[in-house]
């Protein structure tokens, strides 16, 4: 009986990208607690203020989210101050989104912080690099199917 080789965690692309996520998440996740946001949160503020998106569905899209998680973290958000949801049909069928001045001051915080916290990562590698990793993670997700229930 041929036996397999045994699995090596360490030599695993797997382990290396969820370490790296990982320690790339750390201190921003804490910086977005500070300020009352989620990385979703975020996502979302960056889609309907920088990005000009109002549909919920498009932020589902733009942020790589299913629409249930969407529609929670939105809920939550306007409960939050955050943004504000508008209905445009009288069914309430259609929701437009738009950004409080609380949730745009919060967004330019953690945007801040979003810079500083990919500068320090992007400085381990050349610009080269940069594109190099850039363009073989979007290889690696390519065709993986339909969108995440979080990030």
């Amino acid at each position: 009986m041929l036996s397999e080789k045994p699995y090596l965690l360490h030599a695993s692309i797997g382990y290396q990208l969820s370490k790296t996520a990982r320690l790339q998440e750390r201190g921003f996740e804490t910086e977005l607690k500070s300020l009352g946001l989620t990385r979703i949160s975020w996502c979302i503020l960056l889609a309907v203020h920088t990005e000009s998106l109002r549909n919920p569905s498009a932020i589902a899209d733009f942020v790589g989210i299913d629409r249930t998680a969407t529609s929670r973290a939105l809920t939550k958000m306007a409960r939050d101050g955050l943004v504000e949801r508008n209905e445009e049909q009288s069914d309430g069928r259609r929701a437009s989104v738009q950004a409080t001045k609380l949730g745009r001051t919060r967004l330019e915080k953690a945007t801040q912080s979003a810079r500083k916290n990919a500068a320090h990562f992007e400085a381990k590698l050349s610009g080269m690099e940069q594109e190099s990793l850039r363009s073989l993670l979007l290889k690696l997700q390519y065709g993986e199917g339909s969108p995440l229930p979080n990030l």
